[in-house]
């Protein structure tokens, strides 16, 4: 796959339009800058790559805004060595993000095709994220504690095992809420009991799935 001066400079200005928007530190921008996102798109969809919009990918499921990735990044507080687990590789788009970032990231993807393309995929781009095909609600019991969780789908509340996979210190971040809007929370985990959270705005994602694994 090409990344060209024009996408370069695509994905140039598109780290410039976040960054007006304010908020968000040189260190995510610098990776968002890193990662062409152009490679995780289907061609349809190439023109539209470095747009700041969510565009369809397999399965009924989307890339997210790049907007909204630098903001749940941002929210995160991602230091270098940071074992991140993600809720819903998708396209692998934010696990590459979070890659640029310094993380060590261990992704679960429910749709059999999105982990198929993306085990195959991901390392064709020299990025290398440990996939799971599994049930992104009971986490990865037998790798925890995770310094921080990040979910990339709408949760009707954040699963108490997601919490326990967190070490203390740690940072979870969720769009949290039914239907179509979803607020974005962030959980830091005080003790192994208690925890502090807070509200970030509100965000449109696909719902999380629940249960089994799809085909």
């Amino acid at each position: 796959m090409i990344d060209s001066f024009r996408h370069k400079g695509l994905r140039k200005k598109l780290v410039e339009k976040i960054r007006s928007r304010k908020g968000i530190s040189e260190k995510v921008l610098s990776a968002i800058g890193a990662v062409p996102r152009h490679f995780f798109m289907d061609s349809t969809f190439l023109d539209f790559a470095y747009e700041d919009n969510a565009f369809p990918i397999a399965a009924g499921q989307t890339i997210s805004q790049p907007y909204t990735v630098a903001f749940q990044t941002e929210l995160l507080d991602v230091e270098k060595g940071d074992k991140i687990l993600e809720i819903g590789t998708g396209s692998g788009y934010q696990a590459c993000v979070l890659i640029e970032m310094g993380a060590k990231v261990f992704s679960i993807e429910r749709q059999k095709v999105l982990f198929n393309k993306g085990k195959e995929f991901l390392p064709s781009i020299n990025y290398n994220p440990k996939l799971f095909y599994g049930d992104g609600y009971k986490g990865l019991p037998a790798f925890a504690p995770f310094d921080k969780v990040l979910i990339t789908a709408g949760a009707d509340s954040i699963p108490q095992a997601l919490i326990d996979q967190l070490k203390i210190g740690g940072v979870l971040v969720a769009p949290v809420g039914q239907r179509d809007v979803q607020i974005m929370t962030k959980i830091v985990k005080t003790s192994e009991t208690d925890y502090e959270k807070s509200k970030h705005g509100t965000f449109r994602f696909v719902p999380l799935l629940k249960d089994k694994a799809g085909d």
